[in-house]
């Protein structure tokens, strides 16, 4: 007698009933996994990004908007700081690197960050194709943004003011590619990076461009603008031991600049985004225990209707026991299915989720391998399973068998 057989063609029987256990069990475990791969996703990014980054120093406004704009490059900056008053508060003997972001421009929406070679080293980054900047306008490229833009070593291409690739085109000065970044998985890969020097150079021939407009209008400006102070929009900030964070109360406080501090604001971002994630995964749970109870009343129906045939099966020679196990494979095989696609929709929705973060901010989350967490979900569905099918299936022990025949 073949078990197996059998417990799908009583599925099969009743394809109402089946179908709505293995939706509510997939629709459960399709939560729980995407939440998970989500979670794993955003929390490797956040914390990769971030590491060796004990302070960002910046222009006085949002903490988080600072941290995000600056490390992880998905929010507007906050504005500009002197480079000289920065400098001069990274002289204190606690710091032990102070490296300068300048931003306000981009490629194709990929943003244009000058730097030096401090930043590329603190993520690991090195030149895969190509040298390293040297000379002004001269980039390097991470490689997804050689992959989405086509840019190759010795090309050129003109910047758009802002960070909107419909901004306007700095069409008279323009980068040259000159070296392409090994794969980081961090930030670095959907940057293009040059030295502060080229983007000073550029907005300066911008204000040239813009004085002159107005020179034609107004004959006063005659001897064009004094030079302005070197501005930057941010300073990344590694302390040399803990006692570093100290420095951030007073520089708020006594300074015209803002210290945020990293781990901070991005635990007080997760903490806050863990209630609506508390929240799904718990109505995840609630949606698998229902799909349980819905596997239970379909197999206590479906033993009720079989009685008769569960007794003739038992005079022919089957034992409780074998029928015991076919309503248990019952249950485990809706728990299974609904594994499956659960498991599969959620890559699904991984794959949508990381299709539009990809084309608004250019991380990439697309990783689709089994996390042990969802080993460890395929055992809460298969005893949910096997729990819900159980308890009708115990009806078994005491169904008699002549009685039973008697009444049919």
């Amino acid at each position: 007698m073949n078990l197996f057989r059998i417990s799908w063609s009583n599925l099969q029987d009743k394809p109402l009933s089946s179908f709505l256990s293995g939706l509510l069990m997939t629709f459960g475990i399709t939560i729980i996994s995407l939440l998970l791969l989500l979670n794993k996703q955003l929390d490797d990014q956040f914390r990769k990004n971030i590491k060796g980054i004990d302070m960002v120093l910046g222009a006085k406004g949002s903490p988080l908007q600072l941290i995000l704009s600056s490390i992880y490059q998905i929010d507007s900056p906050v504005g500009n700081i002197s480079l000289d008053e920065a400098e001069r508060l990274t002289r204190n003997p606690m710091i032990k690197t102070a490296i300068p972001l300048s931003m306000g421009d981009n490629y194709r929406s990929f943003r244009i960050v000058g730097t030096n070679k401090k930043y590329l080293d603190h993520f690991d980054a090195t030149v895969g194709q190509g040298k390293l900047f040297q000379q002004n306008l001269e980039v390097v490229i991470g490689p997804r943004v050689a992959a989405v833009t086509g840019l190759k070593i010795g090309d050129t291409f003109a910047s758009s003011h802002g960070l909107d690739k419909n901004g306007d085109e700095h069409a008279d000065s323009k980068y040259k590619v000159v070296g392409i970044l090994n794969p980081t998985n961090t930030v670095t890969d959907q940057l293009i990076l040059t030295p502060l020097s080229s983007i000073w150079a550029i907005h300066e021939h911008h204000d040239e461009e813009e004085h002159n407009k107005e020179g034609e209008a107004h004959e006063d400006h005659e001897e064009g603008p004094e030079e302005s102070p070197r501005e930057i929009t941010s300073m990344l900030i590694k302390f040399r031991n803990p006692m570093g964070m100290m420095l951030a109360r007073g520089i708020n406080s006594n300074s015209k600049l803002q210290a945020a501090l990293p781990n901070i604001e991005i635990n007080r971002l997760f903490s806050l985004l863990g209630v609506g994630v508390d929240t799904l995964r718990g109505l995840a749970i609630v949606i698998m225990l229902i799909s349980g109870i819905s596997v239970f009343v379909s197999l206590y129906n479906s033993l009720k209707e079989r009685r008769y045939e569960m007794a003739l099966m038992l005079s022919m020679g089957a034992t409780r026991a074998q029928l015991f196990g076919m309503l248990l494979l019952e249950g485990l095989v809706l728990a299974l299915i609904g594994f499956g696609l659960g498991i599969l929709l959620s890559r699904i929705g991984l794959w949508l989720f990381s299709s539009s973060v990809s084309e608004d901010y250019h991380y990439n989350l697309a990783a689709f391998g089994i996390l042990p967490e969802e080993w460890v979900l395929l055992g809460v569905a298969i005893l949910i399973g096997l729990v819900a099918a159980a308890l009708p299936a115990l009806g078994v022990y005491r169904m008699n068998i002549s009685r039973t025949l008697a009444e049919e």
